[in-house]
């Protein structure tokens, strides 16, 4: 009996030896217990786009001046259908031959002036002028006196108008990229607004006005536009802070 107890525990061990290689009992994963913060949603960046701003600036202030010339022109057209039905009609009311001469020689004197000054090159009111007084000789000589003091009248009025851009130029030299107006523009400030010495904001500010304010508007360097105020003040004003004057 001790002999067959020995030997089913030599056998008891046995198996249990073959066994090993059962997993022992292996230690718990630890668990994460927090969960990344979700990561806010990107807001798009508003990229400006400087030359498309500029561009458009550009074609805003040519806009500004075609209207100005249509307006110009249809001025013109006006006072010319009232003269030719003054002269259809006959009046006697027509200028004499003496007011006639007298103001095509004001407007000679207005030409020349314009011609002599100091930088008429690129001015378009000293062409303009120049016509308007070859057709004022020429109804001169055709003794329509009436439609010679108009012509001269005209003549004399784009003379004074070159004479103004003329002084705005000379306050500040010609700059880089400056385009002239065709003609030029009478605008008005839209709110209080500062005038500065040069096209741009890191020039300083030589003179403020108020909103309501009339101005002529002469050239224009990117966004930036040479005007000159009733007083005769030059400067530089941005060109969202002016409009067409009504």
């Amino acid at each position: 009996m001790r002999l067959l107890w020995v030997l089913a525990l030599a056998v008891g061990m046995s198996a249990c030896s073959g066994w090993g290689w059962l997993p022992g009992p292996q230690s718990p994963r630890p668990v994460r217990d927090t969960i990344p913060a979700r990561q806010p949603p990107r807001q798009p960046v508003a990229v400006r786009d400087t030359q498309l701003e500029q561009r458009v600036s550009r074609l805003e202030l040519r806009l500004l001046e075609k209207e100005a010339q249509v307006e110009e022109l249809q001025a013109r057209l006006d006072d010319a259908r009232r003269e030719v039905v003054r002269a259809m009609a006959k009046l006697q009311s027509l200028a004499t031959r003496a007011e006639a001469a007298s103001g095509m020689a004001e407007a000679e004197i207005a030409l020349q002036s314009l011609r002599t000054s100091g930088n008429p090159q690129g001015v378009p009111e000293l062409g303009q002028a120049a016509q308007l007084l070859q057709l004022a000789t020429a109804e001169f000589d055709k003794q329509n006196y009436g439609g010679a003091l108009y012509l001269a009248n005209q003549a004399k009025d784009a003379a004074a108008a070159g004479q103004g851009r003329v002084a705005s130029v000379e306050r500040g030299s010609l700059r880089q990229g400056e385009v002239p107006f065709a003609l030029p523009l009478h605008l008005q400030t839209m709110g209080r607004a500062n005038v500065r010495s040069g096209p741009g904001s890191g020039f300083e500010v030589a003179f403020t006005l108020d909103g309501g304010a009339p101005l002529t508007g002469f050239s224009y360097v990117d966004q930036w536009v040479r005007i000159t105020d009733d007083s005769g003040r030059a400067g530089w004003v941005f060109q969202s802070l002016i409009g067409r004057r009504q």
